[in-house]
């Protein structure tokens, strides 16, 4: 199939502040209707380039060309909607010459962010706020859109909603974000900005991390074959994210194990009586809540709920703006009283609440005087001593940085050190209000892989599917009419046991989960894809496994045996110092293939895990 026809082109661009450029040569073609996802580590330069597409910034050489008539419309990370009266004046404004009295369609976008036409800008919150700013860049239905975190502090139906705007928006898209639900169901190409570099991978960002890793592990093949001199770039903290990108198995099957008996427990207590605990030992009672219920000015916020918490629950809580999840969170935590009901919280409880608005950063500290703020060099991190600079590893610092001042940081950094002075203190019980709000996909997976070893009690409360599902063994759902319910698992979990009870509230994301793939992903096996969650297209009827899914789970044992003694066998070969000299050419074969081999092991005991899981709930 012929490339679509391009609307804009930068070539040969280069683009620096200082130091070594942030954009070395890059060149990029925007096709007609093409879907673009743009990825990259924090300080990569992913907004910067944005802006270079954009019409904003100028190169420090190589030319940006556009197709005459084409619109481009860019919605910045921290937008400015100053110097408007009203939010349809705000919208309005943006409409083209040529469509300025179609005032209708400003309104009409408003109606779907749900904001009132003479709000005032400067009063609205930052979901608002974001609502508010892409209804401005949609209103003239631009030839190109470029989209910078689009969904940071958007709730989940507003999320859905741009979903299936985007999904019927004719022109092209190119997307920076770290929602990779978001990013798997859009996407058709990826762009990845890799120290200045720009490459191009015509598939969706499903297709991503697989990808990455195969051009990482072939420079560093290249590497050693130069003396081992690897570039500064590739240190432990890339190395590490690389690592964290591979799906452990073990925690994967320790988390389906936590939300099965999470799931038993919330059968035995979904009641509004509990039964008496009489028999556990203390602690292990984190929080006991029994028909709580909350109303504010004759509104009812929460109906009468009751929940049973144990220690090592990960409970996370979901539902649009306004329908009550931090106060069920202050409810639960005790740090507001309930109009009717009780709380009754464990011993021993030692809570730690991660402080989203970031007042810990004194832009007069550095980061080392953050986090050893007595002065000496190591700091007690939950019970263990560890230099700070260390520490400072664990949250993909650079040694260089450990005198920077806190001003210097970028975004993603900054969340990266609330993050680490947070989660240093001794604790058992972590409360979370939003902490994936401007944090980076490295950032949300150091955090995913910390609360993955956490072995306390989690409260979380975000609007990130995929990190929901990855993180909770249970959800409560407040669909924002005052009720509150608790499934078992993650959010997908959720709706697919829910289904049409929450068809209203998330109409886009049902049959659309964080797990579904994205249009020009990777095809698996057959049985794989039909054990996507419930509500997607082709899921087998409930009562027992289909034929092809029976055949994958008495095929793949043996699959997976073989796969093993190849790696293997391949591993030793490539032990062999003389082969490389030998047979250059075996030598990068076998290279390849191993890590071929590699991903084919592990994407056969994800489906293998995944169909063993859904035969065990078919059986029960």
């Amino acid at each position: 199939m012929a490339p679509p026809a391009p609307l804009l082109t930068l070539q040969d661009i280069t683009l620096g502040f200082g130091g070594n450029p942030l954009l070395n040569g890059l060149s990029l073609t925007v096709g007609r209707g093409e879907r673009l996802c743009l990825v990259g580590r924090n300080g990569s330069g992913k907004s910067t380039l944005l802006k270079v597409i954009a019409g904003l910034l100028e190169p420090d050489a190589g030319t940006r060309s556009v197709q005459p008539d084409v619109a481009v419309a860019y919605l910045p990370q921290d937008p400015d909607l100053s110097g408007f009266a009203t939010a349809l004046e705000c919208v309005a404004d943006a409409l083209p010459a040529a469509h300025a009295g179609e005032v209708h369609r400003a309104e009409i976008l408003l109606d779907d962010v749900r904001l009132p036409y003479d709000r005032d800008p400067a009063t609205l919150s930052g979901g608002e706020a974001r609502r508010l700013a892409l209804a401005r860049a949609l209103v003239a239905a631009p030839d190109i859109l470029l989209l910078d975190e689009p969904t940071n502090h958007l709730d989940l139906p507003t999320i859905g909603w741009l979903e299936e705007t985007l999904a019927a928006f004719r022109g092209a898209v190119v997307t920076i974000s770290h929602d990779r639900a978001f990013l798997r169901r859009l996407t058709q190409a990826t762009l990845w900005l890799d120290r200045g570099r720009l490459r191009r991978l015509d598939e969706g960002f499903a297709a991503f991390d697989a990808w990455a890793d195969a051009i990482q592990a072939q420079e560093e093949i290249e590497w050693a074959k130069r003396d081992k001199l690897i570039a500064q770039e590739t240190t432990w903290s890339r190395q590490g994210i690389s690592a964290r990108r591979k799906r452990n198995q073990g925690r994967l099957r320790r988390l389906y194990a936590m939300r099965d008996e999470r799931a038993q427990r919330i059968q035995r207590t979904g009641g509004v009586k509990l039964e008496a605990d009489t028999g556990e030992t203390s602690g292990k009672l984190v929080i006991e809540a029994e028909g709580i219920a909350k109303a504010y000015d004759g509104r009812t916020v929460l109906m009468p709920f009751s929940a049973r918490i144990q220690r090592g629950d990960r409970v996370g809580i979901v539902g649009p703006n306004g329908a009550g999840k931090t106060t069920l969170l202050r409810l639960l935590t005790g740090a507001q009283a309930p109009d009717s009901g009780s709380v009754r919280l464990g011993t021993n409880l030692t809570p730690t609440t991660l402080d989203q608005h970031r007042s810990i950063l004194d832009g007069d500290k550095t980061v080392w005087d953050l986090l050893a703020d007595t002065g000496a060099d190591r700091i007690n991190v939950r019970g263990q001593s560890r230099h700070v600079v260390s520490y400072m590893r664990d949250f993909l610092f650079d040694d260089s940085q450990a005198r920077s001042p806190l001003k210097s940081l970028s975004g993603g950094e900054r969340n990266r050190l609330v993050l680490a002075k947070a989660l240093a203190q001794p604790t058992n019980f972590l409360i979370l209000d939003e902490p994936t709000n401007d944090l980076d996909m490295e950032t949300l997976d150091l955090l995913e892989e910390l609360l993955a070893d956490f072995d306390g009690t989690l409260l979380l409360v975000s609007h990130d599917r995929d990190f929901l599902d990855r993180v909770v063994t249970s959800t409560i759902v407040l669909p924002g009419d005052g009720r509150a319910v608790e499934y078992a698992g993650g959010f997908s979990d959720a709706l697919a046991q829910a289904g049409g009870a929450l068809s209203a509230l998330f109409p886009a994301m049902l049959g659309a989960s964080s797990s579904d793939r994205g249009p020009n992903s990777p095809k698996p096996g057959a049985a794989k894809a039909e054990t996507a969650p419930a509500g997607a297209k082709g899921k087998p009827k409930p009562g027992k496994l289909s034929y092809k899914q029976q055949r994958a789970l008495e095929q793949l044992p043996g699959q997976i045996d073989a796969l093993h003694a190849e790696v293997g066998r391949l591993e030793r070969e490539l032990a062999d110092a003389s082969l490389f000299t030998r047979d250059p050419k075996g030598f990068q074969a076998r290279t390849a293939r191993l890590e071929a081999a590699r991903a084919e092991v592990a994407e056969a005991e994800d489906t293998y895990l995944e169909l063993e899981i859904l035969r065990e709930d078919l059986a029960g």
